[in-house]
């Protein structure tokens, strides 16, 4: 585990800091990429933590919740642990009914997949799930607008 100290950044509500590039190359390292959204984990204050760094505007950012923005120190590393979000089964099921709907889903990034998935497995009531994949179907049919934090 790497440790650093750096300035922590705000965008809009959003805190962050940019990890030191030794410390940045060596978790492109172990994780055997440098694209894409990579998933770390680390300690703030030795609070254990798990997050993912995002490349935004052309610069990696490690994004830092409330509690994570009290720490002066990180400790961070790659995180091998695979993170997958099973897909609900009744959008699995609307998705084999709906060719185009099938396709224009496998044709998202994995990270808007990813949003469609948490979309749909956040809400408890089965109604609010079932309203849910009706939005995402007409969504991914070009029927109506939706980004997941859109209101209805």
């Amino acid at each position: 585990m790497q440790k650093f100290t750096n300035q922590i950044e705000i965008i809009g509500v959003n805190h962050y800091v940019f990890l030191l590039d030794d410390v940045l190359n060596s978790i492109f390292k172990k994780a055997k990429k440098t694209k894409g959204p990579i998933q770390v984990k680390g300690k703030l204050n030795d609070h254990a933590f798990i997050q993912t760094l995002v490349k935004y505007s052309g610069k990696w950012r490690l994004y830092l919740n409330t509690p994570m923005r009290k720490a002066a120190k990180i400790e961070i590393e790659f995180d091998p642990k695979i993170r997958t979000i099973q897909m609900h089964p009744k959008l699995l099921t609307a998705l084999l009914e709906n060719k185009k709907g099938q396709q224009n889903y496998d044709e998202k990034s994995p990270s808007k997949q990813k949003e469609i998935i948490r979309y749909i497995t956040s809400p408890k009531a089965e109604e609010s799930v079932d309203r849910n994949i009706k939005r995402v179907i007409e969504f991914l049919i070009g029927k109506s607008r939706f980004e997941g934090r859109d209101k209805p």
